[in-house]
C-alpha cells in the first residue's frame, strides 16, 4: 500500500479496526509468563481463526500479532537472533488469515505490522540512546517490510520521543504509510506529560500518516483526547478504546462495556470525525461489529488543513500568532563573548547552561537559543549535550542555532519535539540542504535573508531573496506557517535608515505574504551608549510594525517590559494580567546600561540556610550535575547530615510530589528529581550511618508481575521507596509469583509492591495475594500500574493501591 492508496482509502469509507488480541489468545489457552510470538506459531489456528472473525465482522485493517517482536523483547525470552523469522511467521498468520478471507469476500483488507516500545527508557531519563532506538526500529521494520505487510502501525506509546525514533526509522526503511497512537491517561496526558495537541502537532510535522489513540481508558475519556487533537490535526485520527476498565469477576478481568455500551459510546468518535477506528482491551470481533455497522450510518469525514504555526517541548506546544502576543527567543546559551561559558564547555561542565536556561525562563523567555560555535569542543556532540539538559530543566522550545548544516540535522533527529531552526538562508549550501532537512524533522525555520553575495543592496533584493527561499520551502512540502522571516536588522550607526528598513520588511512580510518575523534585536544599537534605550526603543515600533518575536537577554527589563506593555496597549489577550504580574514580581534597576532582577525566594516548609535553599531548589529543578557540590559545600560549613536530608532533600522530594499530583510535573522532572536527590542520599549515607541515623524506614520487595515486561513505572516506585529510606530489593519484571514470595520470606519484608500495565498479566497479582496469604507472610501487598484500580485491588484482597510513584511513598508509610 502506498501512502496515496492510504489516502484514498481514507477518503472513501471510515476505516474499521481490529479489537484486542492477547486477552482472546489467552483464553484460548496462551499461558501467562511463555513468550506470545512462539506460543501463535505454534498455535497458528487460534491467530488465524480469530483473525478470521475480525474481517468478518468488518474490519479492514487486521494487525500482525507482531507486537512485541522487536530485538529487545525477544532478547527477554533469549529469541533475538530469530527476529527476522518470528516477524515473517506471525505476519504470514495474518496474510492467511487475509487470504480466507478473500476466497469468500471482495472488499479489500490490508495487514498492519505492529510495532511497540521496547520497555526501556530513553536517555535522559533511562539508559538508551536515541540511534540505538532508531535502529532497533528499523531492523523490525526491515523485518515487516520483507514479511509483506501493507502497512505500519506504531501503538500504544507512552513517550513522544519514542514515537518519533519509530517514524524516522519507518521513514529512512521504506514508503509505506505509518500509522502512530499514544496511550493517554485519564488526566488527558501520556505518562511523560505530553498533551493530544503536542503529540499530533509533533507526529504529523515528522510524517506519520494518521495518528491517535489506543487503550488507555473507555470510549467516553479517550473522546476527550481525540477532541483536542481534532483542531490540529492535518492527518486522518485514530480511536481504539478499551471496554471500559477492568473488574475481576468469578477470577477473571473482566472488562465494564458489553458491545452494546461500548458501541453506543463510540458514536461521538464517529461525531467528532474520527478515520480510523476500532476497539482495544476487552473488546472481541462481537463488539467491531457493532462499531462496523454503526459507521455505516455516518458519513465519511474529511481530513482538514488548519493553519498551524507552532514549535513544542516534548509536552506543550508555544503557538505562534501573527497577531497574538509578542514572544521573546532567550539569546544567553551562546558562548560567543563568555569566557566563563567558553571555559566550561571546554571542561564538559553545563552548570552555566542550566543556570542560563532556568534564569532566561524565569525571566519570561517563551523560546532558548542554543548554539555552541565555538572552538576547542566537538560543536555537534556539545549540542546533543546541552539540548538534552535543557529540556531536562525547562519547558520550554529550543530554537537550533549553528552554521554547521551537520550540528543542526543531529539535534533536530534527536529533539524531542518540533524545534525552530535559527537559521536557513539562500547560500547555496544551506539553501540546498536545510531545506530538505526542515521538512524531514518537521521543524520550523527562520529564514534569513542572505545569499552568497552576502547582504541585499536594497529592499527588492531582500524580498527576491524571501520570495526565492518561500516558494522552495512551499515546493517541498513546507508552509507558510512553517517560516519566521528574519528583518535582518543592521546597526543604526552604521546606517541611520536600518530601523526603517527592518520595519519595513516586517509590514511587508506580515500584511503582504503573511509570514511571522523575528529580529535579533541588539545589532541595532551596537557601537553606541547606553544600548538598551535604543533597543527598548526599537522593540516597541517594531512590535507597533508586526513584529512576532524577537532574539533577545530577557534579563534586561526594560526590553521585557517593553514588550509586555506593548502587549497591554494593543488589547492582547491577558495582556493586562501578564503585564501586572510581572512588574508587581520583579524589581528593575538600571544602572550604567545593566539591570539587576530581584526574584521570590524559594519558601520550604522548614527553616533553611542559604546554601541549603539551593540544594532545595536543585532537587526540584533535578539538576543532577551541581547536587553533590551544594551538598559538600553544606557539610564543610558543619551542616549535619540528618538535617540536610531533614530540612533540605525531604522537603524539595514533596514539593516535587505535590507538583506532580496537581499537574505541574510530569514523569520526567519526577525522575529527574528523584535521581538528583538519591545522588545527594548517596553521598550522605556513610555520614547518616555513622551517626546511628541510617536506619532504614522498612523492607519492601517490588516486582512486575510474571508475564508484564513493563517496568518504568515500577522503577520510579523504587527510586522514590529508597529516597525515603527503604530498603527495597527489586527483583525487576515478568517475576514469577513464587519467587515474589520466596524473597518476601527471605528478608522478612514488610511490603510487596507489584506492578501490572496488561490486562492480560493483572491476575498475577491475585496469584500473589494467595501465596502470602497461605505462607502467613506479615508483608503487606500493594499494587499499581496503568490497568489497575482501587476496585480491583480490594477485589483480590491485596492491602494498598497507589495510582503513581509518590502516592505508592505515602501508603507504604501509612501501611507501615
Amino acid at each position: 500500500m502506498t501512502k496515496q492508496e492510504f489516502r484514498q482509502l481514507i477518503e472513501q469509507k471510515i476505516v474499521i479496526l481490529d479489537g484486542a488480541t492477547g486477552s482472546i489468545l489467552q483464553k484460548a489457552g496462551m499461558p501467562i509468563g511463555v513468550c506470545p510470538e512462539t506460543w501463535i506459531i505454534e498455535h497458528p489456528e487460534s491467530l488465524i481463526n480469530l483473525q478470521l472473525d475480525y474481517l468478518n465482522a468488518g474490519t479492514d485493517i487486521v494487525y500482525a500479532p507482531t507486537f512485541t517482536s522487536n530485538r529487545v523483547k525477544l532478547n527477554e525470552y533469549g529469541l533475538g537472533e530469530q527476529i527476522e523469522e518470528i516477524n515473517q511467521a506471525l505476519v504470514s498468520l495474518s496474510k492467511e488469515a487475509v487470504k480466507r478471507f478473500k476466497e469468500s469476500n471482495s472488499r479489500p483488507v490490508y495487514v498492519a505490522g505492529d510495532i511497540t516500545m521496547t520497555g526501556e527508557q530513553l536517555e535522559p531519563y533511562g539508559k538508551m540512546k536515541f540511534e540505538k532506538l532508531v535502529d532497533i526500529y528499523k531492523e523490525q521494520i526491515q523485518c515487516l517490510v520483507k514479511a509483506g505487510v501493507d502497512l505500519l502501525v506504531v501503538e500504544t506509546m507512552l513517550s513522544l520521543q519514542e514515537c518519533r525514533a519509530a517514524v524516522i526509522a519507518a521513514k529512512e526503511t521504506c514508503d509505506l504509510p505509518v500509522l502512530v497512537s499514544m496511550t493517554f491517561n485519564e488526566d488527558g496526558r501520556t505518562l511523560y506529560g505530553t498533551d493530544p495537541k503536542t503529540a499530533v502537532i509533533v507526529l504529523q510535522s515528522l510524517g506519520a500518516d494518521a495518528v491517535g489513540v489506543n487503550c488507555s481508558v473507555g470510549p467516553k475519556k479517550m473522546c476527550e483526547v481525540i477532541a483536542q487533537m481534532k483542531p490540529y490535526a492535518k492527518v486522518p485520527l485514530i480511536a481504539k478504546p478499551n471496554a471500559g476498565l477492568p473488574q475481576l469477576i468469578n477470577g477473571e478481568a473482566v472488562f465494564s462495556m458489553d458491545s452494546d455500551e461500548f458501541a453506543s459510546e463510540s458514536t461521538h468518535f464517529l461525531e467528532l470525525g474520527v478515520n480510523l477506528i476500532g476497539g482495544c482491551c476487552g473488546t472481541s470481533p462481537e463488539y467491531i461489529k457493532k462499531i462496523a455497522d454503526l459507521a455505516k450510518e455516518y458519513p465519511v469525514p474529511n481530513v482538514n488543513d488548519p493553519v498551524i504555526r507552532a514549535v513544542t517541548t516534548e509536552r506543550s506546544t508555544l503557538e505562534i500568532d501573527l497577531n497574538g502576543r509578542f514572544i521573546v527567543v532567550g539569546e544567553r546559551i551562546n558562548p560567543t563573548g563568555k569566557k566563563a561559558l567558553q571555559a566550561e564547555l571546554k571542561e564538559g561542565k553545563l552548570n552555566l547552561v542550566s543556570e542560563m536556561a532556568n534564569e532566561q525562563v524565569e525571566a519570561g523567555a517563551d523560546i532558548l537559543d542554543i548554539n555552541m560555535g565555538m572552538n576547542g569542543i566537538d560543536e555537534a556532540a556539545m549540542m546533543l549535550a546541552v539540548m538534552k539538559e535543557v529540556t531536562q530543566l525547562v519547558n520550554v522550545p529550543l530554537s537550533i542555532d549553528s552554521s554547521h548544516i551537520d550540528v543542526i540535522e543531529k539535534a533536530l533527529r534527536e529533539y524531542p519535539g518540533r524545534a525552530l531552526i535559527n537559521s536557513i538562508s539562500l547560500e547555496k549550501e544551506k539553501f540546498e540542504k536545510l531545506l530538505p532537512i526542515a521538512k524531514k524533522y518537521g521543524a520550523m525555520f527562520i529564514l534569513l535573508p542572505l545569499s552568497d553575495a552576502g547582504l541585499p543592496k536594497d529592499m527588492e533584493e531582500k524580498k527576491q531573496i524571501i520570495h526565492t527561499v518561500m516558494e522552495r520551502a512551499i515546493s517541498l512540502g513546507l508552509k507558510k506557517e512553517d517560516i519566521i522571516v528574519d528583518g535582518l536588522v543592521n546597526t543604526i550607526g552604521a546606517n541611520k535608515q536600518a530601523a526603517i528598513q527592518a520595519m519595513e520588511t516586517i509590514r511587508y512580510c506580515k500584511e503582504k505574504l503573511g509570514l511571522a518575523t523575528v529580529v535579533g534585536l541588539s545589532n541595532i544599537s551596537f557601537g553606541l551608549p547606553e544600548r538598551q534605550f535604543v533597543n527598548s526603543t526599537f522593540l516597541a515600533f517594531a512590535i507597533q510594525s508586526g513584529l512576532t518575536m524577537a532574539i533577545a537577554n530577557p534579563s534586561q527589563d526594560l526590553l521585557m517590559n517593553t514588550a509586555f506593555a506593548s502587549d497591554l496597549l494593543r488589547n492582547k489577550e491577558e495582556a493586562d494580567i501578564r503585564y501586572i504580574n510581572r512588574v508587581t514580581t520583579r524589581t528593575m534597576t538600571i544602572t550604567s546600561g545593566t539591570s539587576s532582577i530581584k526574584t521570590p525566594e524559594v519558601k520550604t516548609d522548614k527553616e533553611v540556610t542559604h546554601d541549603g535553599s539551593k540544594i532545595y531548589e536543585t532537587v526540584l529543578k533535578g539538576n543532577k550535575r551541581v547536587i553533590l557540590e551544594l551538598v559538600d559545600a553544606e557539610l564543610k560549613k558543619g551542616t549535619k547530615a540528618s538535617d540536610i536530608l531533614d530540612t533540605m532533600l525531604i522537603p524539595a522530594i514533596n514539593e516535587v510530589g505535590h507538583l506532580f499530583d496537581v499537574g505541574k510535573y510530569f514523569l520526567p522532572q519526577l525522575i529527574a528529581s528523584a535521581e538528583t536527590m538519591k545522588t545527594a542520599i548517596d553521598r550522605l549515607e556513610p555520614l547518616l550511618k555513622e551517626n546511628n541515623q541510617g536506619k532504614k524506614a522498612g523492607t519492601v520487595v517490588i516486582a512486575t508481575v510474571a508475564g508484564d515486561i513493563h517496568d518504568i513505572g515500577k522503577n520510579l516506585v523504587a527510586l522514590m521507596l529508597k529516597n525515603y529510606g527503604y530498603e527495597v530489593i527489586d527483583l525487576g519484571k515478568d517475576v514469577k509469583s513464587e519467587v515474589i514470595i520466596e524473597e518476601a520470606k527471605k528478608v522478612d519484608a514488610d511490603i510487596i509492591a507489584l506492578s501490572a500495565l496488561m490486562t492480560t498479566t493483572m491476575l498475577e497479582m491475585k496469584h500473589v495475594v494467595r501465596l502470602r496469604n497461605e505462607a502467613k507472610l506479615r508483608a503487606k501487598v500493594i499494587v499499581g500500574g496503568a490497568v489497575i484500580t482501587q476496585s480491583y485491588c480490594d477485589e483480590i484482597g491485596a492491602d494498598g493501591y497507589s495510582k503513581d510513584a509518590q502516592e505508592a511513598v505515602t501508603l507504604v508509610q501509612r501501611l507501615i
